[in-house]
């Protein structure tokens, strides 16, 4: 049994939340620049430049990617051999999230009476966690920031059980069309597919810590993934929704089984400012 402080999973949050929010990941960026060289529109290969140096500005000065510092979704990873000491878990991470956005200046966005007053918390708590169990005695956090705009675009169909790609296809492609420019494109799609309801979404929504562009293991997942991209970027949407060839940078789903009277599929996506960070204590 190997024991971890509270307060050092305090501080690790914090220290997340601010660097989630300050520094682009390199393959991000990667991404950006591969999709500038080959974007086809003049007014989008400009949006691209602004976003790249957007993402240099604030990585060097300390400032939000975006104005929008997003709800918490933090991740942790529980090793079976893990005994947290001096404190709860989840009080611990919370504690991380109020420090780690106030000490940081970043925009606080929680609203607690979701339904009528919708009076902010003040320090962007409760954080929406989300724990696995592992082997192991170590503790892994991942912090993504998710801004409001692009969450408000997630998707759940429960698709008939004989449904195929193309229909996984087309309802990612009709997600997109509707969604115009509102989840602030160049995106990530996150596809989670199989299980039930509530477990694809979170399937989808993980399936975005993914390394942008990196393709799932399984030749007939990672198949899907770049039909999808195609079609995607066929739409003309492009960044911002002002045009263009690049409405997505990657696609990455995850499938795991299911019920053999369902097929759950859930689309959630994350604009340009794609941001999470981890640390394993």
């Amino acid at each position: 049994m190997r024991n971890i402080e509270a307060s050092d999973i305090t501080q690790a949050v914090a220290r997340l939340c601010q660097q989630a929010n300050f520094e682009l990941g390199q393959d991000v960026l990667q991404a950006l620049k591969k999709a500038r060289q080959q974007e086809e529109s003049s007014l989008a290969r400009d949006i691209l430049d602004n976003i790249i140096k957007n993402a240099g500005i604030a990585g060097e000065d300390k400032l939000p990617l975006c104005q929008d510092c997003g709800t918490a979704v933090v991740f942790l990873k529980v090793g079976q051999e893990v005994h947290i000491t001096g404190g709860d878990l989840y009080a611990a991470v919370a504690d991380g999230v109020c420090h780690g956005y106030t000490e940081g200046y970043l925009r606080k966005s929680m609203v607690s009476q979701p339904l009528s007053a919708r009076t902010n918390t003040g320090d962007n708590t409760p954080p929406v966690i989300h724990t696995e169990i592992v082997p192991g005695d170590a503790l892994k956090i991942a912090v993504m920031p998710k801004g409001g705009g692009a969450e408000n675009m997630s998707r759940l169909a429960m698709l008939k059980p004989g449904a195929g790609s193309k229909d996984v296809t087309d309802l990612v492609v009709q997600t997109m069309a509707e969604a115009g420019g509102n989840p602030c494109p160049p995106l990530i799609i996150g596809l989670g597919i199989g299980g039930t309801a509530e477990r694809t979404m979170l399937l989808a929504k993980e399936a975005l810590l993914r390394p942008v562009g990196q393709p799932n293991p399984d030749p007939e997942v990672a198949e899907l993934e770049e039909e999808i991209l195609n079609r995607v970027n066929s739409l003309g949407l492009g960044p911002l929704g002002l045009g263009g060839t690049t409405t997505a940078l990657a696609v990455h789903a995850e499938v795991i089984p299911t019920h053999i009277a369902s097929l759950p599929v859930a689309v959630n996506l994350q604009c340009h400012s794609a941001r999470h960070q981890e640390v394993v204590l």
